[in-house]
């Protein structure tokens, strides 16, 4: 069992709901990424999401393209990211990391090396924003071969032939995007998301995360009513901008920590491992 699977078969045992944060790698700079990674963790985080920076960030707002630009700033490409992973690995075992990015970098470097250097790294799981299921078959693969998830996202717009083709090449869990916009965005209908994840659970027997749009604590809660994940990004990713380096460690674990203590308290709902 991989260590996302794991995770969720423990949090579904206790009748909790996974919490996933984003940050980009190299944000606000690169020594700071394994700290607040770890931060993360001491907020309440069960895997965390790591952004590689992009130059073209598609389906990120600005509060994540800029982030993306402040690490493109320092130099911090694909394969920092990864070493980055392994120094995190070096003083957690338990935590999954899954990278999410964008094709470019994965295609510079090569499907095999990429999958290769993610597993000695001690990455469990990559979601490339831009690859459709359709084109996502080499390297899934490649992932699969090494115990590296495959993660795919879902929208309010997916086919239903597209909804059939990540069943099949997904694992891990899904990723629903809340919303028809990009990160950060503020026009989330809970109702809309409350209805749609149960259309998915008909078809993929994986646990679903929900992101986009969930930037405090009560949202957060509301989602974990009927989700089986939170994920929240743009949200940290301010706050990480606004702090200071003295105080941005501190400050991304007492978020989260408050979104996790929301999450927890959270009634009825279903989970699915």
């Amino acid at each position: 069992m991989s260590r996302i699977a794991a995770t969720f078969e423990r949090l579904r045992q206790r009748g909790r709901k996974a919490l996933i944060p984003f940050i980009t790698a190299g944000d606000p700079q690169p020594a700071l990424t394994v700290p607040l990674m770890r931060a993360l963790v001491r907020g309440g985080a069960d895997v965390i999401e790591l952004g590689v920076p992009f130059s073209d960030p598609m389906a990120d707002g600005p509060t994540i393209q800029r982030s993306s630009e402040r690490a493109l700033r320092h130099g911090v490409g694909l394969k920092d990211v990864l070493a980055l992973v392994a120094e995190f690995r070096r003083g957690d075992e338990a935590t999954p990391v899954v990278l999410m990015g964008y094709a470019n970098p994965v295609e510079a470097m090569g499907y095999q090396r990429f999958a290769g250097l993610a597993q000695a790294s001690g990455v469990d799981g990559v979601l490339v924003v831009d690859y459709p299921p359709e084109e996502a078959g080499p390297l899934a693969r490649e992932l699969e071969d090494r115990g590296i998830d495959a993660i795919f996202l879902l929208s309010p717009t997916t086919t239903q032939n597209r909804i059939r083709e990540v069943a099949r090449l997904a694992r891990g869990y899904i990723y629903y995007v809340s919303l028809k916009g990009v990160t950060g965005a503020s026009h989330l209908d809970l109702k809309e998301v409350a209805a749609r994840i149960p259309q998915i659970r008909s078809r993929i027997r994986l646990p679903i995360g929900v992101g986009f749009g969930i930037r405090d604590a009560a949202t957060a809660k509301a989602i974990a009513a009927f989700a089986d994940a939170v994920v929240i990004g743009s949200r940290l990713v301010q706050e990480i901008e606004t702090s200071s380096a003295e105080q941005v460690v501190d400050n991304v674990s007492r978020f989260l920590s408050g979104v996790r203590e929301a999450m927890d308290g959270a009634q009825g709902g279903r989970s699915i491992a």
